[in-house]
């Protein structure tokens, strides 16, 4: 269980970078920012699949579209929505709703002899982190953000696909014991590659932009440090995890997710969280050790 708890906090730490991502790299359309990422994602798990290809297995055909389709719900689609909504309403209330994820996907998957006495507790935690942190978070001046009505409605669509990517993505690796973490994470990121290259051919040349000919040199390394840390590493970690923790206790380790946006965030505007957000952290980080405690 540590190891899997370890690995769920570090893929957090990892999914942290994506809420600053959008920041460093305004002027650019969501879409572009999502290809961008996943296709080096998808490039470097190819390499890897390439340079194993006679030791290690291979998808079959099954295999290949549950990588497919949860590509899209936890990568491709997931962040896509998300890129937009914090372009829409900046960062700190689309973190705090996709902060909620832990309690949907410990509500979805709850393993079938706990019971929901035990898990209170942390959910209880988790649910008073978040409110404290949305009063304590300003919201966004309409001037500055005119189109955060629309920004909500993405940030939520965000929050539904991950969930649903986080449940489903668990039961997939419960169910396939014989798959690795390492040769998962590569199944899926090759199928992100792909969907992303096939969105950019569907509407990249609808963007603000074209992503590929001026590209710049900090576009470049930005793209590479979240397609390869918030990507490939994060998700490495994130399978490890999911198949040693059940999914509402994998869930509870989301929340290491808004804890590091939200401290990125803060170093990226070079403030300090005030008092109720740093209560806040502080029950969110009980929440995680008694819904621990609830799993033992």
């Amino acid at each position: 269980m540590l190891s899997g708890i370890l690995a769920g906090l570090a893929a957090g730490a990892l999914w942290g970078l994506v809420f600053v991502a959008p920041r460093l790299l305004t002027g650019m359309a969501a879409v572009d920012m999502a290809i961008g990422r996943f296709v080096v994602y998808g490039a470097f798990s190819a390499v890897l699949v390439v340079a194993g290809w006679r030791s290690r297995p291979r998808p079959t055909r099954q295999q290949a579209g549950a990588a497919l389709g949860l590509s899209v719900l936890g990568f491709t689609g997931y962040y896509g929505v998300l890129a937009q909504s914090i372009v829409d309403m900046g960062t700190e209330l689309p973190t705090l709703i996709i902060g909620t994820i832990p309690v949907w996907v410990m509500l979805l998957g709850k393993p079938a002899h706990l019971r929901w006495a035990a898990l209170l507790p942390g959910l209880g935690l988790t649910v008073a982190g978040l409110v404290l942190m949305a009063m304590a978070v300003p919201v966004g001046d309409a001037a500055v953000y005119p189109h955060a009505g629309r920004g909500l409605v993405f940030a939520l669509a965000a929050l539904v696909s991950w969930t649903l990517y986080a449940v489903w993505n668990s039961a997939w690796l419960q169910r396939h014991p014989g798959v690795s973490a390492r040769d998962w994470t590569n199944w899926l990121g090759i199928a992100t590659g792909l969907t992303a290259l096939g969105v950019w051919l569907l509407v990249g040349l609808g963007s603000n932009r074209s992503l590929v000919p001026t590209v710049s040199a900090q576009e470049a390394i930005v793209f590479i440090a979240v397609g390869m840390g918030a990507g490939w590493l994060a998700s490495v970690c994130w399978n490890f995890a999911s198949q040693r923790l059940s999914a509402s206790l994998c869930g509870q380790m989301i929340v290491s997710e808004t804890l590091f946006g939200l401290f990125y965030s803060f170093v990226w505007d070079g403030q300090w969280p005030g008092g109720l957000q740093w209560l806040a952290v502080a029950l969110f980080t009980l929440g995680i050790v008694a819904s621990i405690r609830a799993h033992r």
